[in-house]
């Protein structure tokens, strides 16, 4: 649930603290000044507003309060002006049946509990956005400047986060605090991950298609990549559709489709990642597959043109909270350093590792029998790539918040360069429903990626 002003202000004072007590030598704070350098060289960023941005009232009559969410994905291009980022909320708040009794109450929970994955959206009009942010590094904090909704390509009517009509990938079914079920819309995205192009259009990743998308500088979704045998799932869609992504991206998990995009210095290549192993061929074989997918996506071809398998690890090895569950790992956000060098922003709830990523010597399977939903057993049934002549994308540990930066904030999804060359990540606070806080870490020292990416 939200926390009121007050108590979020302090739980911020608090986490800012956290922080405070890992550096031996931390100079004087001022009222205003909540910047606060570390020995690993870490500042902390706080939102400057922290008024409550939607309250709606539950059946029971009581309140329910939602912050804003800004932290699922971010982007800076090299020319943008100094300390200003650009970053996406998902798809509003919403949360599975599982989670509703103690937030919601037992009866909403009954109610989604009849549906066919049912799901919970308090605030259904919420409309997927791109957000402006100015960081004020002076005073550690930041503040959302722009808003930019997502838009349909010929209408112009902002879309929403609820559902797309999908027969080819499974699919949630929406409910509003009432009870009723909700719209399904062709040109709807669960928006997780963006990157910023010279020309000042976005490129988006949507989890929910999967899918990856070109926006506008204005919001419109112009052009959508989906999976090869979900084209008619998006015949009613008012952007360009482009049936081309290896149709085995369909069998994604719920919820856990493509969740990163990045884009290589000279703008010629997208990356795009699938969160977690693929429900290949069912939910069982995900929750205990490590076989990820990374794949690139040649713009001026408008083709992806390799995939290759990433590695996901030990669930136990996650410091803050271990767990015996291979599905607890998961792929939150990626970020060119380079051509064909990535950094990749594994996390579990609790813990975030950032893995640099390189495609030499890696074993491309676009294409291939592992692309076929007919191959048993398959990719993801197969932890162990020795036997198959596949080798996987090799990881270097650049960054664990267990050992390098405790006090960060919990689930960041966000990841993007400064214009100084430091690594930026932000949380995902989730709409506040469970009060936590939007937080901005800076980081330095922690990767170094071709001037090109982010030098003017």
């Amino acid at each position: 649930m939200g926390l009121p002003a007050n108590l979020e202000s302090n739980f911020m004072i608090r986490s800012v603290l956290v922080f405070a007590s890992l550096s031996s030598a931390m100079p004087a704070m001022g009222a205003m000044a909540q910047t606060i350098e570390l020995q690993a060289g870490i500042e902390v960023l706080t939102a400057a507003d922290t008024k409550p941005w939607r309250t709606v009232e539950l059946p029971s009559g009581k309140p329910l309060v939602f912050t804003l969410g800004v932290g699922s994905g971010a982007a800076r291009h090299r020319n943008d002006p100094p300390n200003v980022v650009w970053t996406v909320g998902d798809r509003g708040p919403n949360m599975t049946c599982g989670e509703a009794p103690a937030i919601l109450g037992k009866e909403i929970a009954e109610a989604c509990r009849k549906l066919s994955n049912g799901r919970i959206y308090p605030t259904p009009e919420y409309t997927p956005a791109i957000y402006r942010l100015d960081l004020d590094r002076t005073r550690g904090t930041f503040a959302v400047t722009e808003t930019i909704p997502l838009r349909k390509a010929k209408s112009g009517m902002p879309i929403s986060g609820l559902g797309n009509p999908q027969t080819a990938a499974t699919k949630d079914t929406g409910m509003d605090l009432a009870g009723k079920i909700l719209p399904e819309d062709p040109d709807n995205v669960d928006l997780e991950g963006i990157v910023r192009l010279a020309d000042g259009s976005y490129w988006i990743s949507d989890e929910m298609g999967p899918s990856i998308a070109h926006v506008a500088a204005d919001g419109r979704i112009l052009e959508r990549h989906v999976p090869a045998d979900a084209a008619d799932d998006y015949k009613n869609a008012e952007a360009k559709i482009v049936a081309d992504l290896p149709a085995i991206l369909s069998k994604r998990q719920g919820n856990r489709g493509i969740e990163g995009i990045a884009v290589s210095p000279d703008e010629a290549f997208l990356y795009f990642m699938v969160q977690n192993p693929l429900a290949n061929p069912d939910t069982k074989t995900f929750q205990s597959a490590r076989n990820t997918r990374f794949f690139k996506f040649d713009r001026k071809q408008g083709n992806v043109v390799g995939e290759w398998v990433y590695q996901l690890a030990d669930p136990q090895s996650f410091g803050f909270d271990p767990s015996p569950r291979q599905s607890d790992p998961r792929i939150s956000e990626i970020l060119a350093l380079g051509l064909d060098r990535v950094l990749v922003l594994e996390r579990t709830e609790k813990t975030t590792k950032l893995f640099e990523i390189t495609l030499d010597g890696a074993t491309n399977i676009l294409g291939s029998k592992w692309d076929e939903a007919a191959t048993s057993p398959s990719l993801e049934q197969q932890n162990d790539l020795g036997p198959l002549g596949v080798t996987p994308v090799t990881k270097a540990l650049r960054f664990d918040t267990f050992k390098d930066g405790k006090g960060a904030p919990e689930k960041i999804e966000g990841m993007t360069l400064l214009e100084d060359g430091s690594l930026m990540l932000i949380n995902d606070n989730d709409f506040g429903i469970r009060g936590d806080a939007t937080r901005i870490v800076i980081v330095k020292g922690a990767v170094e990626a071709d001037p090109a990416i982010w030098k003017k």
